[in-house]
């Protein structure tokens, strides 16, 4: 529903789930965007997956491995990392990192409870 008015929201208030062992997820969805924040320990694997949605990865703190469509990137703090929509990508978590994720348009697997590719 839309809105005229701005919304302020703390991570801290979002309620967390654990999706799969050292990984920890809290989002949140607006009209037209979701942003996650990721918490991700060292050893954790997002399994490989592919989403309708473009996806930009900012990795706050911490080091990621990712595996985009065949190719293996090293994402480091400070780096942003763009994902086009429908290219296969899962992670390896190289160090404890915490990680902003933006999505669009809005994850509805993730509104839906049908995103079961941590689980596998």
């Amino acid at each position: 529903m839309p809105s005229d008015t701005a919304t302020l929201h703390e991570w801290d208030k979002i309620a967390e789930q654990e999706m799969a062992p050292g990984i920890q997820r809290r989002y949140l969805t607006a009209s037209r965007v979701t942003i996650a924040k990721f918490a991700l320990a060292r050893g954790a694997v997002v399994p490989a997956h592919k989403h309708e949605q473009e996806q930009v990865s900012y990795v706050i703190s911490g080091v990621l491995q990712f595996h985009v469509g065949g190719q293996e990137i090293v994402v480091r703090s400070g780096a942003v990392l763009q994902i086009p929509s429908w290219v296969e990508h899962g992670v390896t978590v190289l160090e404890d990192a915490d990680v902003i994720d933006v999505f669009s348009p809005v994850r509805q697997d993730w509104l839906d409870g049908t995103d079961t590719y941590f689980r596998k």
